[in-house]
């Protein structure tokens, strides 16, 4: 595969290739300074995008759900919105690509 010099890496070809224009669900997984927890969770919680935003235990800090109309829109959000958050120290995305049951419906009933 050839690197497109405007995404700047093969990655995003491949992913914009599969998503094109289409809308992209989102899950981002954040791990933060705990002293500033409820200060970035709150800031991620505001952004329109964000579906859910949970507080939780283990090896991360914070979970959002997020829809964006296009798969640009998630990486400005993540780059852009969640990198520029004092006390972010490291964020993992997932992006759906089936969802099978969603606000507790099914999604092939």
């Amino acid at each position: 595969m050839v690197k497109n010099e405007e995404s700047g890496s093969e990655f995003e070809d491949v992913v914009t290739s599969y998503y094109g224009e289409d809308p992209v669900t989102a899950i981002v997984t954040l791990k933060v300074d705990t002293k500033e927890v409820d200060n970035i969770a709150m800031r991620v919680s505001e952004a329109p995008n964000v579906d859910d935003a949970f507080l939780v235990t283990g090896d991360t800090d914070i979970i959002i759900k997020a829809t964006f109309d296009k798969y640009s829109d998630l990486k400005h959000f993540v780059v852009s919105t969640v990198g520029n958050i004092p006390g972010v120290k490291e964020t993992a995305t997932w992006m759906v690509v089936t969802t099978y049951k969603e606000a507790g419906k099914s999604k092939f009933s």
